[in-house]
């Protein structure tokens, strides 16, 4: 054992190995590494299951001998300072590793195909094992410089990866919306980190918890600066993780390709600040309020993410709103001080969500060429639907991650979950109730993605688009899959859309409909052609993935099914008589440095009480989104169907309560105006201040220096008409001048 760990310095290393050599080959035989570009994928995938295979094994020998290894070396060394480099081995880095590794391997194998058009596909996989190389880094390292250097390596690499496209303006601007947000949050974490070394003067992590302890145990820190250098430090793993105030960088970091929403945006690098409040947990847990403030900052990014997800139109920033919802679930839980459950769901939702982002990027795989004209992007789910038949492999599985993170057991996220709203009933009444609406939230939103997605006939959500608004009209008619529907019913339907207004430049029908064969679904691939505006284009039908693409959601699917097990007691009793699960087994050496709360044992009737609950409030949740969303009557918000269920008539009462579900969808569309408010005292404040700036520098610093020149210009032209070469003309104003300095110097000394 003590042998394995000593080469644990590599892990982060090995993947380095693939930017270096693509380099090298882009720089000495350009054409070659171009032709073989397939196998830097190869090798990509080869380097990281090496990496996870030797993960797995520091792993298996933690589990049996719960140890931990830490290993050092010197750097720099004065008389009064002294920092040392190196790694540890826990079981936290072990879990952070298995789970960068696993995601990534699928993530890779998905690339493959998912870029295989793209010009830049060996900068893709440069940039997505640097990535690699930088969150392998930031998980073992020994102290809190080196988790900074790789934290910012973790940020360029993000930057790179959303902006890859950068040709695009969404995504230029998003990968900078990205870089400033988390910019802040690292300033903070840099003066937290100087902070707590002021106090302690160590930056090692042992030799940090172990001074602070002794320091807060004799009372001898400022109780007022050591809370706000925890919350500086707090403020890194805001940002990174996407939490209040700072998450709003999250949903423009779509704008990237979907291999790397499903790896950074969902199981790794957003959870770097998760792993980074576990991290320091036991140096949170001794300052008063920290927690508290921890645990306020989960439960507000917990309802957030939820509400903000409900209107969403985007799929994948639908997902990255739950994304940010789930990790305040993790925020909330090491704020109450569950750090089994934090760790446990962090591990669950790493996979059911890296399984949905791949999942939605098969979908907009297959929908790319069914859109055809549409000013509206092929990942909006208003242009979606039907998808069941033609998706069948994608929509199992993402049905899987779906049902997972709505809470459904046996499924993984039900697990995790659930501990965490048993544990807060025990911590507050208030965030338990919040906690728990949200879980039915969850359930609603993730259901209404799925059944805007797969369900229904293609198309029929694009009434939104084109003006038919509330009218109660089938628009199976512009379905592109053939669904015949009565003469009638086209008539009307086509004066509908022709008499908008409103809306005349999206219709795409014309004075004569052209149905499709039914038989011409049976062809591999059919081609059909629109009419728009007297212009014939062709599309595809909607098919599903290559095997390479499908070979990921599968395993990830399998994941989702059965991870969640390993937190589930299975009869195995420690020294003190205390059921364990091989979750809890695998955390042993860092629980017991922790709190003595966790090793309490489970109760199962209160156990099975909370799940009833949570599966009670989850099925709500599915059944209230089954009803606003089944077929035929899908839309993106079915506002006459509520009304007509709450039996609201029309009339004042019915117009307010439209306004009052207009403004709720509105609110929950425009991301709760909070973008819009930081651009307008934020942004604008900066530019309004630099354009002060730049008034005040042009016309106050420069006016001064160019006025005394233009002074002495028109003092210098009236002195050269006074001189006339006589001297007795120069001792008069001589005399004159000083008369009239000593008169003043005599005034002001008098007085």
């Amino acid at each position: 054992m003590q042998q394995t760990y000593q080469y644990g310095w590599i892990i982060p290393f090995i993947p380095l190995l693939i930017p270096i050599l693509i380099g090298v080959g882009l720089l000495l035989f350009p054409t070659a590494t171009k032709k073989l570009r397939r196998m830097w994928s190869f090798q990509s995938v080869l380097l990281l299951s090496i990496v996870m295979i030797f993960s797995i094994n520091l792993s298996i020998q933690q589990i049996n001998r719960n140890s931990i290894y830490q290993y050092v070396w010197s750097w720099i060394i004065t008389n009064d300072f002294s920092l040392e480099f190196g790694y540890l081995i826990d079981p936290l880095t072990s879990i952070m590793s298995i789970l960068i590794t696993s995601v990534g391997i699928m993530v890779l194998i998905y690339s493959d195909n998912y870029m295989a058009h793209d010009q830049a596909y060996l900068r893709f996989f440069a940039y997505m094992s640097f990535f690699s190389t930088s969150m392998l880094g930031l998980v073992t390292s020994s102290n809190l410089i080196q988790i900074y250097i790789f934290w910012e390596l973790v940020g360029v690499c993000s930057y790179l990866l959303i902006g890859f496209w950068f040709t695009r303006p969404l995504a230029a601007n998003a990968c900078q919306k990205a870089f400033v947000t988390n910019r802040i949050g690292d300033f903070g974490l840099l003066l937290g980190i100087l902070g707590f070394f002021w106090i302690t003067g160590s930056f090692e992590f042992r030799d940090l918890f172990e001074i602070f302890n002794n320091l807060i145990f004799n009372n001898e820190v400022h109780f007022v600066f050591v809370t706000l250098c925890a919350v500086l430090l707090f403020a890194g793993a805001v940002a990174k993780s996407a939490q209040f105030p700072l998450h709003v960088w999250l949903p423009d970091a779509m704008e990237g390709p979907t291999p790397i929403s499903a790896l950074i945006h969902a199981a790794t690098m957003v959870a770097a600040g998760i792993f980074l409040v576990a991290r320091l947990f036991p140096l949170f847990i001794v300052i008063p309020y920290i927690m508290n403030f921890i645990s306020f900052i989960g439960i507000i990014t917990v309802l957030l993410g939820a509400t903000l997800a409900v209107a969403q139109k985007d799929i994948k920033r639908g997902l990255a709103y739950s994304t940010m919802s789930q990790l305040g679930y993790m925020m909330l839980a090491l704020g109450m001080g569950s750090y089994r459950s934090a760790l446990f769901h962090l591990i669950t939702h790493a996979y059911s969500k890296a399984l949905l982002f791949l999942g939605s990027g098969s979908i907009i795989h297959s929908m790319e060429t069914v859109v055809g004209y549409s000013p509206y992007k092929s990942q909006n789910m208003a242009l979606m639907g039907g998808l069941t038949k033609h998706l069948p492999i994608t929509k199992s599985t993402f049905l899987v991650g779906t049902l997972s993170l709505c809470g459904v057991p046996p499924l993984a996220c039900f697990w995790s979950k659930d501990e965490i709203l048993n544990d807060s009933w025990l911590y507050s009444t208030i965030f338990a109730i919040i906690a728990c609406a949200t879980a039915g939230l969850t359930a609603f939103y993730m259901f209404r993605i799925y059944l805007l997605t797969f369900e229904g006939h293609l198309g029929v959500h694009f009434q939104n688009y084109i003006g038919i608004g509330k009218q109660k009209i089938p628009f199976y008619s512009l379905s592109l899959w053939g669904k015949r529907v009565s003469k009638r019913i086209n008539k009307d339907l086509r004066l509908l859309i022709m008499n908008n207004n409103n809306n005349k430049s999206k219709s795409f029908l014309k004075k004569k409909i052209y149905p499709i064969d039914d038989g011409a679904r049976n062809v591999t691939r059919p081609f059909i052609t629109i009419v728009h505006f007297e212009n014939k284009k062709v599309y595809s039908y909607p098919y599903e993935s290559d095997n390479t693409m499908l070979f990921p959601l599968l395993v990830l699917g399998l994941f989702t099914l059965f991870i969640g097990f390993i937190g589930i007691p299975l009869n195995q009793v420690n020294q003190e008589g205390v059921d364990l699960d091989i979750l809890s087994k695998w955390l042993t050496p860092s629980i017991n440095l922790l709190h003595p709360k966790f090793n309490d044992s489970m109760d199962w009737y209160e156990f099975f009480k909370g799940a009833v609950f949570s599966v009670s409030i989850a099925s709500l949740g599915i059944f209230i989104a089954y009803f606003l969303y089944k077929p035929p009557y899908s839309s993106l918000f079915n506002f006459d169907l509520i009304n007509s269920v709450l039996n609201i008539k029309r009339g004042p009462q019915r117009i307010l309560w439209d306004k009052i579900i207009n403004y709720i969808y509105n609110w929950s569309y425009n991301r709760a105006y909070i973008d819009s408010f930081y651009t307008m005292s934020l942004t604008g404040g900066i530019r309004k201040s630099a354009e002060l700036i730049h008034f005040f520098d042009r016309r106050v610093i420069d006016g001064i220096t160019n006025g005394v020149g233009v002074i002495s210009f028109f003092v210098g032209e009236v002195i050269k008409y006074i001189g006339g070469g006589r001297i007795s003309s120069y001792l008069f104003f001589y005399l004159s001048y000083v008369s009239v300095f000593l008169y003043l110097y005599l005034f002001i000394s008098f007085f």
